[in-house]
């Protein structure tokens, strides 16, 4: 037998998404797995606290922290008795351009599960008490971060970068505008938000697709049909070339650093992923690692992103080093940067990074939820479920040539949009 034969043909992804669509118009991607009996949902509203009203930040965290709070017969307290007794999982959150749902049941309660979510989704209560507490909670976490110099170089650098934006805003907003948010806002963004045109749904585990598309349109057939969403700007990074210190009396300088970067839909996306990963995204074998931590002990971590915005490409980066070092670790970063640039990657930092790419997109897929949170964040990005097969193959497509042009692109000459907390010293 040749050996060619005796290898298994390697399965497609793609191949196991079914799209589901709904009598109500709502559709999911669903992947039918039995081998445990659990059934996985995520889903995202477009928007997120990019539909905060001015002067109203924080709006779209106060929400999510509602959804769960009681909801259609049940309080606060007799519906988290529910969600206990049924074992089921079910949660929300907000970024800047999406508000997230999370939830997961065993096969034996989906019923009362699905019903839960329904009414989490079409009839949550939002008592003054839990409206006060979930604020409360909130404003403790504001509190919490007012000293805080990852919250602070990350909110400094925020404000630097998108100046006059929605992303330059706080997600979960002041003190003083958390005071100001009444019920009748958090209503009128709930409205806002949930839509059957603004949902992206995925589903994984112990349902076929018939039973699914009953569960749609009970859950979500009562909301209406599409959206009226502001319209987020597109915004570049503003100031690069630009230091931003704020003073504060700790051992540490702690740094956010970063420039334009390449966006999803962009041709040289890939090879973008691929630079990045060389100059700060593989965790031990970047250039920032060795340069910034291997050879000269400068900071304990540091690293680089393209950062996932719907209405920016930016390259984003993070540090942390000793006062008195922190003129030499900045200098070193650009540096980095510049050479990069200049250089571009060597044959063998290439091959590194893609085969390290690929080898590690399984790992995104090792839970349930971790696939439909996957699917979720393809459909956000436009994507067909064929990207799942697709994706490798455009990471390893990616030459020494079209790395060398996309690093010139991606960090240009090196310089970038700098905040530090601390007290920094030897700052040009």
């Amino acid at each position: 037998m040749s050996l060619h034969h005796s290898l298994p043909r390697q399965s497609s992804r793609a191949e196991t998404v079914q799209r589901v669509q709904s009598a109500c118009g709502v559709e999911a991607w669903l992947v039918e797995s039995y081998a445990v009996p659990l059934v996985a949902l995520e889903l995202a509203a477009g928007g997120g606290a990019s539909q905060d009203p001015q002067g109203k930040d924080g709006l779209a965290s106060l929400l999510s922290g509602l959804l769960d709070e009681g909801a259609g017969p049940y309080d606060s307290r007799a519906f988290h008795r529910k969600v206990e007794d049924l074992a089921i999982h079910l949660g929300f959150g907000a970024d800047r351009d999406h508000l997230s749902g999370h939830f997961q049941s065993l096969s034996r309660s989906l019923d009362d599960g699905f019903e839960l979510l329904r009414l989490a989704l079409n009839e949550p209560r939002f008592e003054a008490e839990a409206v006060a507490r979930v604020r409360g909670q909130l404003a403790a976490s504001i509190k919490r971060e007012a000293n805080d110099p990852d919250a602070m170089v990350a909110r400094a650098y925020r404000e630097a970068a998108f100046p006059g934006h929605v992303y330059g805003r706080p997600l979960r907003g002041e003190l003083e505008t958390l005071e100001r948010l009444e019920r009748s806002d958090i209503e009128a963004l709930r409205a806002k938000l949930f839509s059957r045109d603004n949902l992206k749904i995925a589903v994984v585990g112990a349902i076929d697709a018939a039973a699914l598309a009953q569960k749609l349109d009970a859950v979500f057939g009562a909301m209406p049909r599409s959206s009226q969403l502001e319209p987020t700007p597109e915004v570049a990074v503003a100031n690069v070339g630009e230091r931003r210190v704020v003073e504060l009396d700790v051992p540490q300088s702690t740094f956010r650093f970063g420039r334009g970067g390449i966006a999803k839909a962009d041709p040289d996306y890939f090879a973008g992923v691929v630079v990045n990963h060389i100059l700060g995204g593989g965790v031990f074998t970047s250039r920032l690692f060795n340069e910034v931590r291997e050879k000269r002990g400068l900071a304990y971590s540091v690293y680089s992103h393209l950062q996932d915005y719907r209405h920016a490409a930016a390259l984003f980066g993070a540090a942390a080093t000793k006062n008195e070092r922190a003129g030499e670790t900045l200098r070193v970063i650009e540096e980095e940067c510049r050479r990069l640039a200049a250089e571009g990657p060597t044959a063998e930092e290439l091959d590194k990074a893609k085969k390290f790419l690929v080898g590690s997109y399984a790992l995104r897929f090792d839970t349930s939820t971790k696939i439909a949170s996957q699917l979720v964040r393809l459909q956000l990005d436009g994507e067909e479920p064929s990207y799942l097969d697709t994706r490798n193959e455009k990471i390893e497509a990616v030459t020494l040539d079209r790395a060398r042009a996309v690093a010139k692109r991606l960090l240009g000459d090196g310089s970038l949009l700098v905040a530090v907390v601390g007290k920094p010293q030897g700052l040009s």
